[in-house]
C-alpha cells in the first residue's frame, strides 16, 4: 500500500488540544506534545467514541467517554477498558506545516 505525506496544518494550529482532522478518507487527529506531533486515529478501539474532546496528559490521549488512556507515540491501549491499540501515522513539522504520512 502505498502512502503520502499530506500537509494538515500550521505548526500554531496544533497544540495539546486534540485538533480532528479527515484527510484521504482517514479520520484522525494531531496532538503536540512537548516538541513533536502526533497523529492517531480519531477513534477509541473501546466504543467508537471521537477524541475531539479528549484531554492529553504525558502524550497520552484519554478518550472522554470511558476514560481509556492511549499513548500518542506508538497507539498502544494502557488502561482499561480499552485493550486494543490505535492506529498512528507519522507526523512532522516542515517549513512551519504539520505533515502527516497517510495511505495512498
Amino acid at each position: 500500500m502505498s502512502s503520502q505525506w499530506v500537509d494538515v496544518a500550521g505548526a500554531g494550529e496544533v497544540s495539546e488540544q486534540p485538533l480532528a482532522l479527515f484527510e484521504n478518507g482517514v479520520a484522525f487527529i494531531v496532538v503536540r506534545c512537548g516538541d513533536s506531533v502526533y497523529a492517531v486515529d480519531n477513534m477509541c478501539t473501546h466504543d467508537g467514541e471521537t477524541f475531539g474532546e479528549a484531554q492529553v496528559e504525558d502524550c497520552q490521549v484519554i478518550c472522554p467517554r470511558h476514560g481509556a488512556h492511549f499513548c500518542l507515540k506508538t497507539g498502544a491501549a494502557l488502561t482499561p477498558p480499552a485493550y486494543e491499540a490505535v492506529r498512528t501515522y507519522p507526523a512532522r513539522e516542515e517549513n512551519g506545516r504539520v505533515l502527516v504520512e497517510l495511505p495512498g
